[in-house]
């Protein structure tokens, strides 16, 4: 047996190794999915900054495979309504959970 044979099954199982440790599952994201769920967080946080109907400092956005929960605080429903409407608008996100509380509510 060369060394090259020898090699090809031990390539093979780390190959398969690496490919195994990026898949997704229902409560683990890949790699990719990671990344693309970063940016989607990024981008809903910079539309409740440029809207000024919402109190973006007191609303806690996080991302799970696309899907985007709001939580926080805010002062009434309009600016509740204002926040999830951003948040839907942001391309990549399938749906948005709204956990957002009112103050006096």
């Amino acid at each position: 047996m060369t060394t090259s044979s020898l090699l090809r099954p031990a390539l093979l199982l780390s190959a398969g190794l690496l490919i195994a440790g990026c898949a997704s599952t229902p409560t683990k994201q890949s790699t990719g999915e990671y990344i693309d769920d970063v940016a989607i967080t990024a981008k809903v946080k910079t539309a409740l900054v440029k809207d000024d109907a919402v109190k973006s400092t007191e609303i806690k956005v996080d991302t799970f495979k696309g899907v985007v929960q709001l939580s926080g605080f805010v002062d009434n429903q309009d600016q509740r309504a204002a926040a999830e409407r951003d948040a839907t608008g942001v391309p990549g996100v399938r749906s948005v959970q709204d956990h957002i509380a009112l103050k006096n509510g």
